[in-house]
């Protein structure tokens, strides 16, 4: 068995990278982000998606928030045409 990280081509960033490890959600949208998001840009929306989460005041426990956190994923990773919702904070720029 070998110990290469499985291999995707990342919609996100267009280029053959490490893939995430495991399926995301248990859902068929899961499974899409299994077969094309790469570790790297899995990375770039768990340090994006706190700014969603914080800015819409979003309850992950309600069927609403998780459509609207899901819904921002999609257009993140470019498996929907859209614009993604606007948050108020941005990191500042490093250098």
């Amino acid at each position: 068995m070998s110990n290469q990280p499985r291999m995707v081509h990342c919609k996100k960033l267009n280029a053959e990278l490490p893939g995430i490890p495991f399926r995301p959600f248990p859902t068929e949208f899961g499974k899409q982000v299994y077969e094309n998001v790469s570790m790297k840009a899995w990375q770039m929306w768990l340090k994006e998606s706190p700014r969603y989460i914080n800015t819409y005041r979003l309850d992950l426990q309600t069927k609403e928030g998780r459509d609207f956190l899901e819904n921002q994923m999609k257009v993140f990773f470019g498996f929907e045409d859209g614009d993604l919702a606007d948050t108020a904070w941005r990191a500042p720029e490093e250098g």
